[in-house]
């Protein structure tokens, strides 16, 4: 797209700020960005991840959201925007919104309703703020000069020509693209000078050669998993085509490919010495049923021919049960990959965080652009904490926006 003038042009809509993505950042970031914004998007409808997010129900944000629970090239960059605008400030929004939520586990935050309480909410917020929104907008055109943007862009059939003192990056990463997910952030970053980080599908289940796992499909329970980088504690759930699960999805932020992962199926338990005494009250009785006391059935049946699993527990010996709890308590596995940004929740990387300003979310290079929410390299655990990145960087970018104009 070539760097021309379009400033001043005959039917050009003269705006301070243009907000790219009616997502949770988007919208965030339009409530409090001031008089004169205008929100595109070429959805139909504003805050979809919002209305799908935590089966309807919205995980809003996560009562321990805190720096550590994001990844990033520079983890201290998401440290600003959250002090500012943290998960009590979005909880006290909702409540003045009179939305109710509950905990469901770990902290995490949901609607009691509907998702589409947190979107109707948003909007709200953007009606308040004076901001507008259009909707099956398509940006065809997009350039920088004289202290302003010029976009051109296409929306019931008519072809609309913008200028904007600022311009926010906000249409999110590559995940889920059947909903229309880009990288369309990335593209406009990159025009204008800024770097974008490597990206790959994060929050994603495991996949495995020949449907390896089919047998358990829909088998969940406890489980501990880990790599070199990062353990968490949370359900495994055995999928047709691998591993998934909140403990999987976790893990898969900071696995990469070809690396080994280990599956502690009997967390915060010992598993040898609950089998040593089984064994004197039970002895008589099958290993597999002594042992399917601790583990599925189904489970231990899978394992069984692999494991060599068979006779009564009384025959087995202590160095045995010991070698064998070791091995249901760290087993290892290599996945073949991950089901990619088809089914990812989030996007890993992103425009690099050495080109903002961690207090505006501003490039520090081209005046007026800003980037918030999944576009940017900061990503969250799964729980909540993306959304609450979306809504501090949404605030940090729109609260100085409203400065420039006063």
């Amino acid at each position: 797209m070539p760097n021309r003038a379009r400033y001043g042009t005959p039917g050009q809509m003269q705006l301070n700020t243009i907000i790219l993505g009616a997502g949770a950042a988007g919208m965030m970031c339009a409530a409090h960005a001031g008089p004169g914004t205008l929100v595109l998007d070429h959805a139909r409808a504003p805050g979809e991840k919002i209305r799908i997010s935590g089966g309807g129900r919205c995980n809003f944000t996560n009562m321990y959201a805190e720096p550590e629970n994001f990844l990033s090239q520079n983890p201290h960059f998401c440290k600003s925007a959250l002090a500012r605008y943290t998960q009590w400030d979005f909880i006290d929004l909702m409540n003045r919104h009179h939305i109710a939520w509950h905990e469901k586990t770990l902290g995490q935050l949901f609607c009691n309703g509907s998702a589409k309480q947190v979107i109707s909410m948003l909007l709200s917020e953007m009606e308040r703020a004076g901001a507008t929104l259009w909707l099956s907008t398509t940006l065809k055109d997009l350039s920088h000069a004289d202290g302003r943007f010029s976009l051109t862009v296409e929306r019931e059939g008519r072809t609309e020509h913008l200028s904007a003192r600022n311009l926010v990056l906000a249409t999110g990463g590559k995940s889920i693209p059947k909903m229309g997910a880009t990288g369309l952030a990335y593209d406009i970053a990159r025009q204008f000078g800024l770097g974008v980080t490597e990206t790959r599908a994060g929050l994603v289940p495991f996949t495995f050669p020949e449907s390896r796992f089919a047998p358990l499909a829909g088998l969940s329970l406890p489980a501990r998993l880990s790599n070199a980088r990062a353990t968490f504690d949370e359900a495994l759930l055995f999928t047709h085509r691998g591993l998934s699960g909140p403990a999987v999805l976790q893990l898969s932020s900071y696995w990469r490919e070809g690396e080994e992962i280990a599956i502690d199926l009997a967390p915060d338990q010992d598993l040898f010495a609950a089998l040593r005494d089984q064994r004197q009250a039970a002895g008589r009785r099958d290993l597999t049923t002594e042992l399917a006391r601790h583990l599925p059935a189904r489970l231990v049946e899978f394992l069984a021919p692999q494991l060599g699993l068979k006779g009564r527990l009384a025959d087995q010996s202590d160095s045995a049960l010991r070698a064998l709890a070791e091995t249901l308590r760290d087993w290892r596995l290599t996945p073949s990959g991950t089901e990619g940004y088809r089914t990812a929740e989030v996007t890993l990387g992103g425009i690099d965080t050495d080109m903002l300003d961690s207090r505006t979310l501003r490039s520090k290079s081209q005046p007026g652009l800003y980037a918030i929410g999944e576009a940017v390299d900061v990503t969250g655990w799964l729980g909540g904490y993306n959304f609450q990145w979306a809504w501090s960087s949404g605030h940090a970018a729109g609260t100085a926006i409203a400065k420039t104009q006063r």
